[in-house]
């Protein structure tokens, strides 16, 4: 069962009406379904109970603490890319030995701190990082357990601003080098190297690749501990993508772990995974209202007070979500074509494009659907917008998990020397 459903017209967040939150709290706001994220969570627990591995939550498609609370009590980890994500995982909760510290410019403040918390692992995805950790570490005084990020030169077949793990992108090892660092780390004092990792992309659909860039790293861990290296785990990053709607096909969860479980079982090793948007993107929605219907050559503008600031992802991957109505009425049958635009002054500012929507009105809301990863996180305060509120919904009831920040707070965030 999705978390969003129309219940008598109109549509709800598990037993609450939406409309009724946007009358309490005002537009836009993001929501969120708990129930949503913990059935989804229990569904990856189950595909892969057998193996049971370390799911890390990816916090880049959702950090908002309350989320990062919620599945660390369904027993997460987290997979984390900056010194801020650290923090809002130990001030979640999230056990340090559960963290792998992911990303290509890792600092050496980040670095002391994970190994002040005792974090699971670093995911290096350079000689140079790995070179600055094994210094942190020894003058630390501490051993830095180490994964190396491989990239296996595989196309995940997704949007090039997404894709991860091609050559000519900037992230990991390259898998001919890989040997070479493995010796590099082994004659590191400070360091100790305890698994493999990847991360070839984001939202992907197509599961080949998977299966391509496992088997590679599989056949290197072997490699690997037959020549002296005492490999545990093997981390395939996250990835997997959902459906934003427009036909988008769903991805078979049960066949991706068959995939995973047939290079990773015979391996007898300690399996990591890193969801991110899969556990969390279609258990949001961002709710805006309609401000102005205005006509034009050839298609309609739909004026929300949503905008590019409050969910980026339209303008910057073209990524599509579904729109619908809060209410269903008699007039919904009929549609228009329009854009959906919000009031920032740049052309890139839509929500959609071209899009044949139910007929719409001044005042109206509507939902922006599967919005609940890289929504938020994503957001900024572009022409002076201040961020919106996120609210959490759980059976019949909804709490403000972000409040809307004021203009006075925004303006507050600035300091005029004195010597204007």
């Amino acid at each position: 069962m999705s978390g969003f459903e129309y219940k008598k017209g109109a549509l709800h967040a598990e037993q609450v009406n939406l409309a009724d939150i946007a009358k309490e709290i005002g537009t836009p706001f993001y929501c969120y379904s708990k129930s949503e994220i913990e059935q989804r969570f229990a569904q990856l627990q189950s595909a892969f109970a057998d193996l049971n591995p370390l799911i890390a939550y990816a916090m880049k498609a959702n950090s908002n603490q309350a989320i990062i609370s919620l599945l660390g009590k369904a027993g997460a980890g987290a997979d984390i890319v900056s010194l801020g994500e650290l923090e809002r995982a130990n001030a979640a909760g999230i056990v340090a030995n559960k963290i792998i510290f992911s990303g290509v410019g890792k600092s050496e403040k980040e670095m002391s701190r994970a190994l002040e918390l005792g974090i699971h692992c670093f995911n290096l995805e350079s000689v140079p990082e790995l070179e600055r950790l094994n210094k942190v570490a020894n003058k630390m005084g501490v051993i830095a357990p180490v994964s190396v990020r491989i990239n296996p030169d595989v196309d995940a077949k997704t949007h090039a601003k997404i894709s991860t793990g091609k050559f000519d992108n900037k992230f990991g090892i390259p898998y001919i080098d890989a040997k070479t660092v493995f010796e590099k780390i082994k004659n590191s004092a400070n360091l100790k190297a305890i698994g493999l990792d990847m991360h070839i992309g984001s939202q992907i659909i197509n599961l080949e690749p998977y299966n391509e860039a496992i088997s590679l790293l599989a056949g290197l861990f072997s490699e690997l501990n037959e020549n002296g290296h005492s490999l545990e785990h093997i981390d395939i990053g996250g990835g997997l993508g959902i459906s934003h709607g427009n036909n988008e096909p769903i991805v078979d969860l049960l066949e991706y772990a068959k995939i995973v479980r047939s290079h990773i079982a015979p391996l007898n090793c300690k399996l990591i995974l890193e969801p991110g948007r899969w556990l969390v993107g279609n258990a949001g929605v961002l709710i805006t209202k309609v401000e102005y219907i205005k006509q034009g050559a050839g298609k309609d503008f739909v004026i929300v007070n949503a905008a590019m600031n409050d969910l980026l992802r339209p303008t910057l991957y073209e990524a599509h979500h579904d729109i619908l109505p809060l209410t269903k009425t008699k007039d919904n049958s009929q549609t228009i074509l329009a854009d959906v635009v919000g009031p920032i002054c740049e052309s890139g500012d839509y929500l959609a494009q071209k899009r044949n929507l139910n007929s719409l009105k001044q005042d109206d809301l509507i939902a922006i659907m599967n919005a609940g990863a890289y929504g938020a996180v994503m957001a900024g305060t572009y022409n002076s917008r201040p961020l919106i509120a996120e609210v959490l919904v759980k059976d019949d009831k909804f709490e403000i998990i972000r409040k809307r920040q004021t203009i006075a707070e925004l303006i507050a965030l600035d300091d005029v020397p004195s010597w204007i």
